[in-house]
């Protein structure tokens, strides 16, 4: 898995459609951190969870009850949201939450578009202690359109090339500063990813695009660490930066997309 956000959402989608027990979801969130500390952002969050505000409550359970409460019937769903600056589809826009997502680069949105529900937005407070804030939302935003898994495959193929192509021509420094494979440390990176396992009732193709999608992050962030011979300025790192965007772009809607339907799939299984 590649965030918190996402172990959130597939396998408390998997729970709350009948197919995976609490304890399923609980121990796919451990394996991030663990403790979870659980708090709500203000007063209406508070009222509408059950969740105190200032003052968390340990338990990756307390999430789950959370979300019970956003979604009683679980059948109005949950979804994941990837923001970031100047794209915060899917998320009530100029609220708290949508500013606590974008920092975050994640948030999952739970309940049916248009009623009440509840935002989860997690956040790293230590190297054993994952936070979760939780925000009240008058209405649940429709959801954006995602891509199909057959496109999002297709794109995921096409940026595994060019990320591939992207990171042969950077260097990379070692711990003992010296140049180091880049393809070691993209082997750890993916290893890191494949730690997070993905519930029974996750549609096969939907589970291989989240697995490219992990491969194409590892590329890319290893690639974002190096350093291009030909673009040692500052314009030129710029330029770099610039050219991965689109590649994270296409991670981010591949995961959407993914997630998206392994949700539905859960619910019509």
């Amino acid at each position: 898995m590649s965030s918190p956000g996402q172990t959130l959402t597939v396998w408390a989608g998997s729970w709350l459609a009948g197919h995976a027990a609490p304890d399923d979801v609980i121990d796919a969130l451990h394996a991030w951190a663990p403790m979870h500390l659980v708090v709500s952002r203000d007063e209406p969050a508070a009222d509408f969870s059950a969740v105190p505000e200032r003052s968390p409550v340990d338990g990756a359970a307390v999430l789950l009850s959370a979300l019970r409460r956003a979604d009683p019937a679980g059948v109005d769903g949950i979804r994941l949201v990837l923001p970031v600056p100047g794209d915060v589809r899917g998320l009530p826009p100029g609220t708290e939450l949508a500013r606590a997502a974008v920092a975050a680069g994640e948030a999952v949105l739970a309940g049916a578009p248009g009623t009440p529900g509840l935002g989860f937005v997690p956040s790293v407070e230590g190297p054993d202690v994952l936070g979760w804030t939780l925000f009240a939302v008058p209405a649940v935003p429709e959801p954006p359109a995602e891509p199909g898994l057959g496109e999002a495959e297709f794109a995921m193929r096409e940026a595994v090339r060019d990320a591939a192509a992207r990171v042969g021509r950077v260097l990379t420094v070692g711990a003992d500063g010296r140049t180091a494979d880049p393809r070691e440390q993209i082997a750890a990176e993916v290893a890191e990813h494949a730690r997070h396992r993905y519930p029974e009732s996750m549609p096969g193709r939907a589970a291989r695009i989240l697995d490219s999608a992990d491969q194409v992050a590892a590329i890319l962030t290893v690639a974002g660490r190096g350093v291009e011979p030909r673009a040692a300025s500052a314009s030129g790192q710029a330029a770099r930066e610039e050219a991965l965007r689109p590649l994270w772009a296409a991670v981010r809607a591949a995961r959407l997309g993914a997630v998206a339907a392994a949700v539905r799939a859960g619910h019509h299984a």
